[in-house]
């Protein structure tokens, strides 16, 4: 079948994690023998900052680090009819403008056969509901929410009739222990400022600790302003700024410990939802201690697959048992990673999408599954 996505970027990861995930999905229906294509506009806010940030060669590195995805870019006069004419599926992301939302709605209610589905991976449905309530998902055969709290948002605001959970995961080909790595350093943090939605949480749950304890500490990440900078500098803790998603899994094996700080949307209004980060954390075997979240849908162990804090205090003890334990410590990154690869991987991901489509897809692309099952 062939796939068509929709997305904010494909080709940058620049403050936006959906492009990780995606990447692994596409990743893994070529694998198995499908097309897939990803359709991003010309004016995208990350793949802007990114060249702004690291210059346009940071470009390259998406072609060179992932050769078999294609990302098309779009502008005012691009035919999304014509684009879509051959589509099987079409996935269409949040961050869309709401302007194509709906034409693609309209393009899928003139006869097209492709299954048309709405992506949401963000948390602008409780935090800024009225972009959501705005878009015309009429013609939409069902929406992809990435939690189940998030769903129920949908079902409530009546968003969608057909809406189902389909959680972000790790691409594991991607995301995997480096056991040649040598270790350079105690603590890793890969995370975003951004908005102030954790800034109090950075500083009580990474700065503080990683302070407390003389940490060797490496930070990862965009959007931080001169005084978070200042304040990472203060507690000797190293900013490395930006970093490509594909190295993550080689500065994670040069480090000991890392750790999950949510952002405050997630916390209190969609509890369940982890956001990509810790999947791809736990699939690479580092140790992870995480700032309060709620995992109402069971997605991991706690206590087991990761270890929890309920404030910075904690947050100090629990990183300094997990570097003073080797044993803890390994039990810990077996555990999470075991999970991951048990139920969080990009092909669990897909192998839910298949089953998604049969559900709600049209009865071409229905057919198209059947015929696949029965070959394999």
């Amino acid at each position: 079948m062939k796939f068509v996505f929709y997305t904010h970027s494909l080709i940058s990861d620049w403050n936006h994690g959906n492009a990780h995930f995606l990447r692994g999905i596409m990743r893994d229906l070529i694998r198995r023998g499908h097309q897939a294509v990803a359709l991003e506009p010309l004016e995208s806010w990350s793949r802007n900052n990114l060249v702004q940030d690291q210059g346009a060669a940071a470009l390259n590195d998406f072609a060179t680090q992932f050769p078999e995805l294609d990302a098309e870019i779009y502008d005012a006069g691009f035919s999304h009819e014509t684009a879509l004419a051959d589509a099987d599926v079409v996935i269409v992301h949040e961050w869309t403008d709401p302007a194509i939302v709906a034409e693609i709605g309209r393009i899928r209610a003139s006869g097209n056969a492709f299954t048309l589905l709405f992506h949401d991976t963000h948390h602008r449905a409780v935090s800024s509901a009225g972009d959501i309530a705005g878009l015309n998902l009429a013609e939409y055969d069902g929406i992809l929410a990435f939690g189940e709290t998030l769903r129920q948002r949908y079902l409530k605001a009546g968003w969608g009739s057909t809406v189902f959970t389909w959680h972000e995961a790790a691409d594991d080909t991607l995301f995997r222990p480096i056991p040649e790595a040598h270790k350079t350093g105690d603590l890793i943090w890969v995370g975003n400022w951004g908005d102030d939605e954790r800034s109090a949480e950075i500083v009580e749950f990474l700065v503080e600790p990683a302070k407390a304890l003389q940490l060797k500490t490496l930070v990862h990440g965009v959007r931080y302003p001169d005084h978070a900078k200042k304040s990472l500098k203060d507690a000797n803790i190293t900013f490395g700024g930006w970093i490509a998603n594909a190295k993550v899994p080689f500065a994670f094996a040069q480090h000991r410990v890392t750790v999950h700080i949510p952002r405050r949307p997630y916390v209190q209004n969609l509890p369940g939802i982890p956001t990509i980060r810790p999947f791809e954390a736990l699939a690479c075997a580092i140790p992870l201690v995480s700032a309060p979240w709620d995992d109402t849908e069971h997605l991991f162990r706690p206590g087991k697959d990761y270890l929890t804090a309920r404030d910075g205090v904690e947050m100090t003890a629990r990183l300094r048992e997990v570097l003073s334990d080797a044993d803890l410590a390994q039990s810990l990154a077996s555990s999470g990673r075991e999970t991951v690869l048990a139920r969080h991987t990009c092909r669990h991901r897909v192998d839910e999408l298949l089953t998604i489509l049969a559900h709600c897809g049209t009865h071409r692309v229905i057919r198209k599954i059947v015929s696949q099952e029965a070959a394999e």
